[in-house]
């Protein structure tokens, strides 16, 4: 878990105030949005973690053919498209902090 969070930090840090983002082709609904990544892609969200300024992050991937995609949903309701790919593979790591003993 900490893991997915930790790749859902990266991608927000990634992404800063995203205002041209939102007005771009690769946003809509979210019901919408989460619609097509099911119907079209057979993704479901595998993690999800809040942003600044009331943003959800979550992570949507398939485990049968390794599709992954990374939306950010404003407050408004509006959902971007942000990264998406290949060879997704859910991850069960415990991860320590440095400096902590195991």
């Amino acid at each position: 878990m900490k893991v997915k969070l930790a790749v859902l930090a990266i991608a927000t840090a990634a992404l800063g105030p995203l205002p041209v983002l939102a007005q771009g082709q690769n946003c809509g609904n979210r019901t919408s949005v989460v619609e097509t990544l099911t119907s079209k892609y057979g993704e479901t969200r595998q993690s999800i973690g809040m942003a600044p300024q009331g943003r959800v992050v979550e992570v949507f991937a398939s485990l049968e053919t390794g599709t992954w995609t990374i939306t950010i949903t404003m407050p408004n309701g509006m959902t971007c498209l942000v990264a998406s790919g290949q060879s997704f593979e859910p991850l069960d790591e415990r991860i320590e902090p440095a400096g902590v003993p195991s």
